[in-house]
């Protein structure tokens, strides 16, 4: 049971597991999880089968499935039964918070109305040092950029953590070696 229903804010469940809620569910797709399953399904229908390539990086838009479910289906399509992934960096602009570099949430999830999608404290450990990536929850609160990437990695991979960082005013050199960090463990 989740304690709390405030849209944009971070809530605790009985267990004391932080949870990020969905700030755009019902606005840039389906909020309701059946209605959600049945529109990423169908978006995944619609894309050719993937090759048996696992790609180290995707490049999807993040906009309401709507304008851009097609091209980010096709995208995600290429992780389909892919359940050697188990962590999975999200990287977004953040579009109305400013945010001076990197920020990481202090959250434990993300939800959707799929289900919760676990952080990665671990890999977020890796990254703790660097000066440029804060630890902050309210860049992420309204955020679109990676909540609308998440129903489509949980229908592609079922379970798996992730790693969520928005952009904000940092320069390409520090999110490569954020990036560089978390690729180097080479089982992931």
């Amino acid at each position: 049971m989740v304690i709390g229903r405030d849209r944009g804010k971070m809530r605790a469940d009985l267990r004391g597991t932080t949870v990020r809620p969905p700030a755009v569910a019902g606005r840039f797709y389906a909020g309701d999880p059946a209605r959600l399953r049945t529109q990423v399904s169908d978006l995944f229908a619609d894309v050719a089968a993937s090759s048996n390539v696992i790609p180290k990086a995707l490049i999807a838009p993040h906009a309401g499935y709507v304008y851009s479910g097609r091209v980010a289906a096709a995208a995600f399509a290429a992780l389909r039964d892919r359940q050697t992934i188990t962590r999975v960096v999200l990287i977004g602009p953040a579009h109305y918070v400013r945010v001076p570099g990197i920020a990481a949430p202090t959250v434990d999830a993300f939800e959707t109305p799929l289900d919760h999608v676990p952080v990665d404290a671990e890999a977020l450990s890796e990254i703790a040092d660097l000066q440029f990536v804060i630890r902050a929850d309210t860049p992420h609160a309204p955020e679109h950029s990676l909540e609308v990437e998440l129903p489509f990695l949980q229908a592609a991979l079922g379970s798996f953590q992730a790693v969520p960082l928005l952009v904000g005013d940092a320069a390409p050199q520090d999110v490569a070696d954020a990036l560089r960090r978390l690729w180097a463990d080479r089982r992931r």
